[in-house]
């Protein structure tokens, strides 16, 4: 398997909600409609799917437990801290539940975490050891 990460699908309980916070809200750009059952959004190099969760569940013939930790954070990167404070000024009018207000953090960088409407963790740090190129890609030193 090559080294790629084409698409993260988010189980999401109100595919509406889910796509006003999104697309509405953070201004992604989406390449489907609401009527499709699903939702795709474009971020650089990698497709993120909204799907209802009790569907991505039947697909992965899994059960559907309620949402809890699971160990995963989403990330963006940021060039400055100062973008790291924009963006949840944002996330937070958008009515995102903030776990960790941004701060300095023991690796140099300063980060925050925040949910969106379906509890999914997003980290958004600046760190200074890494360059964002024009596209917002991370090229690790």
């Amino acid at each position: 398997m090559r080294p790629t990460l084409t698409l993260i699908t988010l189980g999401v309980a109100d595919l509406a909600r889910s796509l006003k916070f999104y697309r509405d809200g953070l201004q992604w750009e989406t390449k489907s409609k609401l009527e499709d059952g699903v939702i795709f959004l474009k971020l650089n190099n990698i497709v993120l799917g909204l799907w209802p969760r009790e569907e991505l569940a039947k697909d992965a013939k899994m059960q559907n437990t309620p949402p809890a930790f699971s160990g995963i954070a989403l990330a963006h990167n940021t060039k400055s801290k100062e973008e790291v404070d924009q963006i949840f000024a944002e996330v937070n009018a958008l009515g995102a539940i903030i776990t960790k207000t941004p701060e300095n953090t023991f690796w140099g960088g300063y980060s925050g975490y925040f949910q969106d409407p379906d509890r999914h963790l997003w980290e958004v740090a600046w760190n200074p050891h890494w360059k964002i190129d024009s596209q917002g890609s991370v090229i690790l030193p």
